[in-house]
C-alpha cells in the first residue's frame, strides 16, 4: 500500500548523521523497488547489515514440474496435508510459472532463524491459526482471514501460537498491489474500492534489539536458499520511515460489490501483480434482477489460468468441493456450474462461501509435490448426476 508510515526514532533529515547514545553513528540503510524509482523506506541500524560472520549455501528451490501436464482441469485436495517443517520449510508448492507460485503450509514447527525473500514478494494468506510476525519495520499479529503480504527484501520470522496453523502461500516475482484502477494518481483508494485505507494493518510496535551471539538468515535468491550468520541480532533497527513495509489486510474487510446480475470475477480483485490478480469470494447476497440466475455462466479462459482455493461454505457450482481444495481450470478449455446447479440455484438470496482466486495470464504448471493430492477424476464430474442444491457458493 502507498502510505506514508513511520516506527522509532529517525533523525529529521534523510542522510545526514544519527548518532547513538554512545556517540557512534546509526547504520542508514535504503530498501527500494524498482531500482530508485518505486517505493522505498530508510531504515536505521545498531549494526551494520552487511556484517555476515559465515556464508553458506543451504540447497537449490527450483521447482519441479510433474512430468505430465496435460490439458484438462485439475481438483486438488490438500485438507489432508500432513504437518510438518515450519511456516517456510513447510511449504508444499503445488503450482508455478515465472510470474506467481501457490502452495499450502501446515507448520508444526517454530522457526529457529530468521528469513528474508530477496526474489519475490510473499504472501501468507492465513486459512487457520493465529500468531505474530517479527519482522525489521516492527511487529504484525495475524489472525484467520489475514492476507500478510511481505515484500521482498524483507526479514521476518514466524511466531506461531499453539493452535492449528494452515497457510496458502503465494509468491510473486513483482510487487504485490491493491488493483491500479482502485487507486487515483496520488495512490489513494477512491470511494468505489472494495476496500479503504482504514482496512490495512501496518506493522504495529518497534522492538530494538541489540544483543550479540549467532543469528542465522536464510535468503532466498537465485533460486536456492543461502544462511547468512550475523554475531548482532538482525532487528537491530532504531527507527524506519517510508512507503516500503509488510502489511495485512482481512478478507472478513473486503466489501463485495453486486449487481442486479451475475458479476464477473473482476469485481472481487484484491491485490494484482505482473501477469496476475488476486480475488476475493466473500458471503454476499446474490443478484437482485427478477430473472437473476445466481451461479456464474459456462465461461472460457482463453488467455488465463483460473485457480481457486476453497476456505470454507458451501460452493453450489462445484460438486466433490472441500475446505482445503484447489481447482485449477486452464486456459483452453471451458469450465462452469456442474450439471443441475443452474436450475437449483434460481431463487436463492446470498452465499456464505469463502474462497481466494488467483488468475494468471500465463500458464499455470502443476509441480510433483502436487500429484499425490490429484483427483483424477475431476474432469469427468460434469458427467455425474446432479446433487442436492445447498443454497450456498457461487464461485467461478
Amino acid at each position: 500500500m502507498p502510505m506514508y508510515h513511520a516506527l522509532g526514532q529517525i533523525p529529521p533529515k534523510r542522510h545526514t548523521q544519527f548518532r547513538r547514545p554512545d556517540g557512534a553513528l546509526y547504520t542508514e540503510q535504503l530498501m527500494g523497488s524498482r531500482g530508485f524509482s518505486g517505493r522505498s523506506s530508510l531504515i536505521y541500524h545498531h549494526n551494520m547489515p552487511t556484517q555476515a560472520k559465515e556464508i553458506r549455501k543451504v540447497q537449490d528451490v527450483t521447482a519441479a514440474y510433474a512430468p505430465e501436464q496435460g490439458l484438462r482441469h485439475y481438483h486438488f485436495k490438500t485438507k489432508s496435508l500432513k504437518k510438518s517443517g515450519d511456516p517456510v520449510t513447510g511449504r508444499v508448492m503445488l503450482l508455478h510459472n515465472n510470474d506467481v507460485s501457490m502452495a499450502i503450509a501446515v507448520p508444526d514447527q517454530a522457526m529457529d532463524y530468521f528469513y528474508r525473500n530477496g526474489q519475490g514478494d510473499d504472501l501468507y494468506f492465513i486459512h487457520e491459526g493465529t500468531g505474530r510476525i517479527q519482522t525489521i519495520f516492527g511487529e504484525l499479529t495475524y489472525r484467520p482471514g489475514d492476507y500478510v503480504v511481505i515484500p521482498r527484501g524483507t526479514t521476518y520470522k514466524f511466531h506461531p501460537n499453539d493452535d492449528a496453523q494452515r497457510y496458502l502461500v503465494i509468491e510473486s516475482a513483482s510487487s504485490i498491489e491493491t488493483p491500479s484502477r482502485y487507486r487515483n494518481e496520488y495512490g489513494q483508494l477512491l470511494e468505489h474500492a472494495p476496500m479503504c485505507e482504514r482496512d490495512f494493518r501496518k506493522p504495529e510496535r518497534l522492538e530494538t534489539f541489540t544483543e550479540r551471539g549467532a543469528f542465522e538468515v536464510r535468503i532466498k535468491a537465485r533460486q536456492q536458499i543461502t544462511a547468512y550468520t550475523f554475531e548482532h541480532h538482525p532487528l537491530d533497527v532504531i527507527g524506519w520511515d517510508g512507503f516500503l513495509y509488510p502489511y495485512v489486510f482481512n478478507i472478513e474487510d473486503f466489501e463485495p460489490i453486486t449487481g442486479r446480475v451475475h458479476q464477473p470475477p473482476p469485481v472481487h480483485q484484491c491485490f494484482e501483480g505482473r501477469n496476475y490478480v488476486i480475488c476475493s469470494f466473500v458471503p454476499r447476497l446474490y443478484d437482485y434482477h427478477p430473472l437473476a440466475v445466481p451461479v456464474p455462466y459456462n465461461h472460457s479462459n482463453v488467455d488465463s489460468d483460473e485457480v481457486l482455493y476453497y476456505v470454507n461454505g458451501n460452493f453450489m457450482s462445484r460438486r466433490g468441493i472441500e475446505v482445503g481444495s484447489f481447482t485449477l481450470h486452464p486456459s483452453g478449455i471451458p469450465h462452469g456450474p456442474h450439471p443441475g446447479a443452474t436450475e437449483a440455484s434460481i431463487g436463492a438470496k446470498e452465499t456464505q462461501e469463502l474462497a481466494v482466486m488467483l488468475d494468471t495470464f500465463y500458464p499455470l504448471n502443476v509441480t510433483t509435490d502436487a500429484q499425490p493430492y490429484d483427483d483424477k477424476t475431476y474432469p469427468y464430474s460434469w458427467l455425474e448426476p446432479s446433487g442436492k442444491f445447498t443454497g450456498e457458493g457461487a464461485t467461478g
